[in-house]
């Protein structure tokens, strides 16, 4: 046998070695010469030199075969080491038994499981929201105030919208981006007044108009024709019920102020003669909407859709109002700059030693710090970790009640069969 030659595997050389002898055992040659061979002899010792020299290769084989085998052993090995890894043994289908009770708890883990998807994944596709705060470091800019009110006891032609600020600003009926809807008794709109022409008549004799109440007549004989037909129609308009919605934007400057919606744009004379006192003006109002720039998504501004209806004495409403810069960032980037509020109400009643008339007071003062609502999305790792727990936690869940329920008709069932088979 020659190194590393199998034991199973026969040496081809001594059949060589047979080929070449004679019948008494003598070699066919016994010299190497070819002149001294007969034909026969020579080719026998060719044939055994041949044999001789193929009988190599069988033994380069059979090493690496023995290799292969060794590898096929070593892949063997680890394949039964997975296997016994495997927490998940399938069992023979004649080894498995399907129940009705089965089928209806599996019916409703399914009906459960899309459920639960459904839920995740609109969970995943909807944003949230992040707050944070920094001090407000803007400057010169103007503060947009959005107003729309309505004042279902006063009309048109006697309200005005005055605004006054911290820098000494004071402007008195604003007219500008500022619109009066006239409304009948119903609440109906009627009509569009845009600037009242009674508080301008008012604001043209309000110069010549100091003189004490003794000298009231002397100083209403200056008011002509026009502003007394303006003065009849204001009270046929009141006894008529004829009220006024406000609506439209104030800029203002960026610093504390306010402004206030009332009967102070006329002529003390012609308020006197309007409404006979103080006490007869109603301020009853309905705020629609107040809001100090646009909305974004998860806004609520504490005074909108605010009714405020007085049955019976007048007063003044005061709204304090701390307004708080705030930047909203969606989640495409667009920033948009806007306000939120907070508000106290305060209401004070009018007496018939009061001088000054009712009105609403809007008072407001900004907040030194800024507050940035950001946009944020889920991620896709928190996404599959929820859906794994509540996928997986119903799967277990079924599988307990499925084990359950086999359990419990099984002990009902057994003992009413044995009865039978008695």
């Amino acid at each position: 046998m020659k190194p590393g030659q199998s034991s199973l595997e026969p040496d081809p050389w001594p059949i060589a070695v047979g080929l070449c002898i004679d019948s008494h055992g003598r070699p066919l040659a016994k010299s190497s010469s070819s002149s001294d061979l007969s034909p026969v002899k020579s080719s026998c010792l060719s044939l055994c030199v041949f044999l001789r020299t193929v009988s190599s290769p069988p033994l380069v084989l059979s090493g690496v075969h023995e290799s292969l085998l060794k590898n096929n052993q070593n892949i063997m090995g680890v394949k039964q080491v997975l296997k016994n890894l495997d927490a998940f043994p399938r069992a023979e289908e004649h080894l498995l038994q399907k129940t009705q009770s089965g089928a209806v708890v599996s019916i409703a883990g399914l009906f459960i499981m899309a459920t639960l998807f459904l839920h995740e994944l609109t969970y995943y596709i909807s944003t949230y929201t992040v707050h944070e705060m920094a001090v407000d470091l803007k400057r010169g800019e103007t503060l947009p105030i959005h107003i729309n009110m309505s004042f279902p006891a006063l009309p048109c032609q006697v309200l005005s919208v005055d605004a006054i600020d911290m820098s000494g600003k004071h402007e008195v009926d604003l007219d500008t981006n500022i619109w009066k809807l006239r409304l009948n008794k119903e609440g109906m709109i009627i009509g569009t007044e845009y600037l009242s022409d009674l508080v301008e008549k008012g604001h043209t004799t309000h110069n010549h108009g100091n003189e004490t109440h003794h000298h009231e007549k002397p100083h209403l004989d200056r008011f002509d024709d026009e502003a007394e037909n303006m003065i009849k129609k204001v009270k046929q308009a009141i006894h008529d019920g004829e009220g006024c919605r406000v609506y439209g934007t104030l800029d203002v400057q960026r610093v504390a102020g306010n402004f206030h919606i009332s009967v102070h744009g006329l002529n003390i004379f012609v308020a006197q003669m309007i409404f006979e006192g103080a006490s007869h003006v109603n301020v009853s109002h309905v705020i629609h909407d107040l809001s100090f720039g646009p909305k974004y998504p998860g806004l609520h501004n504490p005074l909108d859709e605010t009714h405020r209806i007085l049955p019976g004495a007048s007063g003044t409403f005061k709204y304090y109002i701390k307004i708080v810069p705030t930047e909203y960032k969606y989640i495409s980037k667009e920033v948009l700059p806007t306000n939120q509020f907070s508000v106290t109400e305060y209401f004070s009643p009018m007496n018939e030693y009061d001088r000054t008339w009712p009105a609403v007071y809007f008072l407001y003062d900004l907040s030194p710090i800024t507050v940035t609502i950001k946009e944020e999305r889920r991620s896709f790792l928190h996404f599959i970790t929820r859906l794994c727990a509540v996928l997986g936690g119903t799967f277990a869940l079924t599988g307990m009640l499925d084990r359950w329920m086999y359990r419990l008709l099984e002990a009902v069932t057994k003992p009413q069969a044995r009865r039978s088979m008695r």
